[in-house]
């Protein structure tokens, strides 16, 4: 038996294979786990499938670019995946026209705030000006706040980083902030979660209720477009 195991791991360690298998097992794994714990805010499977790949790679000496070339199959589908998040919006698209005007200025301010914020707070703090850059995108799903950050002058890799630990702190801490402050309409949750967590905060949000997940898909939606348009024209302006 262990002798199988043995030969098992050498084989998929020295292909492709290695990457997409851990990926795929680990993160079943960490949902079957959120699920049995009633998918609470700090159980996110995205965040315990971060830490347990990471200290797979350091326990067994795996470089990235190893397991990133059986990982980027999984990575392709993340487009297919935000295309996805259309369907429920088709199924609301009556209410979305009635609100589109204020949709629209909610997403801008909201997008703004965000950026700006992060910014203004890497500035004070000293970060040199690429960092800022790549700080600057941070609210947005990663793979367009990677593209962002290297017509800013950023760093895409960084922009990458940044964008995951937003959406994974947004998804941990959503519930409680709007508990808090006393938001209870779904929909708000939903939209606001989007703006600033993306593809992350989306998928707490689709876990809590279809309407929340709705309006979380077309925030983050948002947010990318009007990123990548306003972000580079802010940027020459200044």
């Amino acid at each position: 038996m262990n002798g199988s195991f043995v030969e098992l791991w050498v084989y998929l360690s020295a292909t492709p294979l290695f990457g997409l298998t851990a990926t795929l097992a680990v993160y079943v794994a960490a949902s079957a786990a959120s699920a049995r714990l009633g998918h609470p805010p700090w159980a996110n499977p995205v965040l315990f499938s971060v830490l347990a790949l990471a200290l797979l790679l350091t326990a067994t000496g795996t470089a990235y670019p190893v397991y990133f070339s059986g990982a980027q199959f999984i990575h392709f589908l993340l487009g297919p995946a935000v295309v996805a998040l259309a369907w429920p919006l088709w199924q609301r698209r009556a209410e979305l026209r009635a609100r589109a005007a204020a949709l629209l200025g909610a997403a801008l301010l909201g997008g703004l705030a965000a950026s700006a914020s992060a910014v203004a707070i890497g500035w004070a703090v000293g970060l040199p000006a690429e960092v800022l850059a790549s700080l600057a995108p941070k609210s947005v799903t990663a793979p367009v706040a990677m593209g962002v950050a290297a017509q800013l002058g950023g760093i895409p890799a960084l922009a990458a980083v940044f964008a995951v630990l937003t959406g994974l702190a947004g998804a941990i801490t959503a519930k409680a902030l709007f508990d808090l402050a006393r938001v209870r309409p779904l929909a708000v949750r939903g939209f606001a979660l989007g703006t600033v967590s993306h593809g992350i905060g989306a998928s707490r949000a689709l876990q809590v209720h279809p309407d929340a997940g709705a309006y979380a898909a077309l925030a983050l939606s948002l947010q990318a477009l009007l990123a990548a348009l306003l972000l580079p024209a802010a940027a020459r302006l200044l």
